[in-house]
């Protein structure tokens, strides 16, 4: 590892809080039956092995004899991060070492590498204290790596089994977000219809915020990256506050859902914030949009100030009703037609217009020709649009720009505006978690090492109650087929674990709601500051607007 900084010198003596259930001794505690979200019998059908466990809800066992570590079971556990980075997957992986020790000294860890391929491929590392001594509280998944290989096809299955057998693992712990906890509950499934003796557990990640619900409360990272961004956003905001003079478009990681977009609007106060939820739900344009932020500029600009911000979700496009008719369109399109990617720029938007139906053709044919290409082409591992790549900030700047020229003929703006560009998404994948993070994290790897000794498979790591201290908060598993449905990927239905999106009838975003058009006329920046780690309680261990307004009064 390189050398660490003063910070994180510092930050390694942090001694991550665990809920008091975890301490010593625990049991799991069955709950009721549970079902998929939705498609129950398709869903079924599918897991027939794993489908309809009860929630597990661990309490501390008073009854348990001592053991002598020598009259022990030895469990091995691999683990392996898969996907993108977010805040506190380390803290995950020393949570489950901890864990894992706690049981039984002889117990041991192997870290696969560089994702779910290093599974199939047999790349692994032991992971010893010294090892993870190094990397408690920090940021990024560089203690093993991360990928993007998707487990779904028996050849992997069984490759991996080779070497879980080789190791002598009893479990696979999978460190992802929706997509890579489908996976988990896939292999779950095969390797439990075999009866192969392998456990596999899942562990919430994503700062995106989108792999929640009533057991997941929070996705780790999503604490962290928010107060990252927001500290930027807050920056801009005074800057433009003392330059007066631009307006600021900013777009924010959050592909599938604008829970990033919204948390940071709750932190910062922004003058305009997009909730691409919304936009769907009112079937909104593009150009609706643009006249939105135009008549703000406007607005402002009447009151003297030709200055402001705009945070836009990275995911807005897929938002748009018109646009995500024309998605999923495309998506068949490009699964029975793969060669489209080989063809040049013209000949390619000719035969995809050519091919639509008449209303997404004439979508496709509006569009600026740079986003009309991005969209023809290359998808993520997942069948994904890349939105990432689609300079939407730009493209609605632009729009924005035409707009106020025609309305500065109708009289009807008297400003000025020039636009500058940002990006935020990488910058807060890879953080040092915030405190919150840090003690979530710990306890949700902590948590997978009991639900591994429990015999639990096919299961998410869960602590619940996350706006309380962390003594009272809530551990145990959850079935991942409960948290599954069925929808349309490359060209075919499949099983995936349900995205949560922003609630429009929600606490946090009525509480948006409440104050939008305050913002959007009159300038009230919050400037948040740096994430603390240091200092009081009020200033250091904040959970996210949005965990606050949800459970406020709970």
């Amino acid at each position: 590892m390189t050398k660490k900084s003063v910070l994180q010198q510092a930050r390694a003596a942090y001694q991550p809080k665990l809920p008091s259930a975890l301490w010593g001794a625990v049991k799991a505690v069955k709950g009721a039956a549970t079902e998929s979200v939705a498609d129950q019998e398709e869903i079924k059908k599918l897991f027939p092995n794993t489908y309809g466990l009860p929630e597990l809800r661990f309490e501390k066992d008073n009854e348990v004899a001592k053991k002598k570590s020598a009259d022990k079971e030895v469990i091995n556990i691999g683990v392996i991060l898969s996907g993108g980075q977010a805040p506190g997957g380390h803290n995950v992986i020393s949570g489950l070492y901890d864990g894992l020790k706690s049981l039984n000294k002889a117990n041991r860890l192997y870290g696969f590498l560089m994702g779910p391929g290093g599974l199939v491929d047999h790349n692994y590392m032991e992971l010893t204290g010294d090892i993870i001594d190094q990397y408690r509280n920090t940021g990024g998944f560089d203690i093993i790596g991360s990928g993007r290989t998707k487990l779904e096809t028996p050849d992997q299955f069984e490759k991996g089994l080779e070497i879980i057998k080789e190791l002598n693992i009893r479990a696979v712990v999978i460190i992802g977000g929706d997509d890579s906890n489908t996976n988990a509950c896939v292999l779950a499934e095969y390797y439990k219809a075999k009866n192969a003796g392998v456990q596999v557990i899942g562990c919430p990640k994503t700062i995106d915020g989108d792999l929640k619900n009533d057991w997941i409360e929070t996705s780790f990272g999503f604490d962290t990256a928010c107060k990252v961004y927001s500290e930027v956003i807050g920056n801009i905001q005074r800057d433009t506050n003392s330059a007066k003079k631009y307006w600021h478009f900013i777009k924010l990681m959050g592909r599938s859902a604008s829970h990033i977009a919204l948390e940071c609007a709750l932190q910062t106060q922004p003058n305009y914030c997009i909730i691409s939820e919304e936009v769907e739900a009112k079937n909104k344009t593009l150009n609706d949009i643009v006249a939105e932020i135009a008549q703000v500029v406007a607005d402002r600009a009447a009151d003297g100030n030709n200055f402001g911000t705009i945070l836009i979700p990275e995911g807005l496009i897929e938002f748009i009703p018109a646009m995500k008719k024309l998605i999923a369109e495309l998506n068949d399109m490009l699964a029975a037609h793969p060669e489209i990617k080989d063809m040049e720029a013209d000949e390619q938007r000719q035969y995809v217009i050519d091919h639509l139906n008449a209303e997404n053709a004439e979508a496709f044919a509006s569009l600026p020709v740079a986003v009309a290409r991005q969209l023809s082409l290359d998808r993520d591992p997942h069948g994904n649009v890349q939105v990432s790549l689609i300079e939407t900030e730009k493209l609605l700047s632009e729009m924005v720009d035409k707009k106020l020229a025609a309305m500065k003929e109708e009289g009807k703006f008297v400003g000025k505006f020039a636009a500058q560009h940002h990006f935020f998404g990488y910058e807060g994948r890879c953080a040092d978690p915030s405190n919150f993070d840090a003690d979530y994290c710990y306890a949700l790897g902590y948590n997978a090492a009991q639900l591994v000794n429990c015999g639990a498979t096919g299961y998410m790591s869960s602590i619940r109650n996350l706006s309380k201290p962390s003594i009272q908060w809530i551990a145990g598993g959850i079935p991942i087929t409960m948290m599954m449905n069925i929808e349309r990927r490359h060209g075919e239905n499949k099983p995936v674990i349900r995205k949560a999106l922003v609630d429009l009838e929600g606490k946090p975003y009525q509480e948006f709601l409440k104050n939008r058009a305050k913002w959007a006329k009159e300038t009230c920046y919050v400037y948040p500051g740096p994430i603390q780690y240091f200092g009081p309680d009020e200033v250091c261990n904040q959970t996210s607007r949005t965990l606050y307004y949800e459970q406020k009064g709970k």
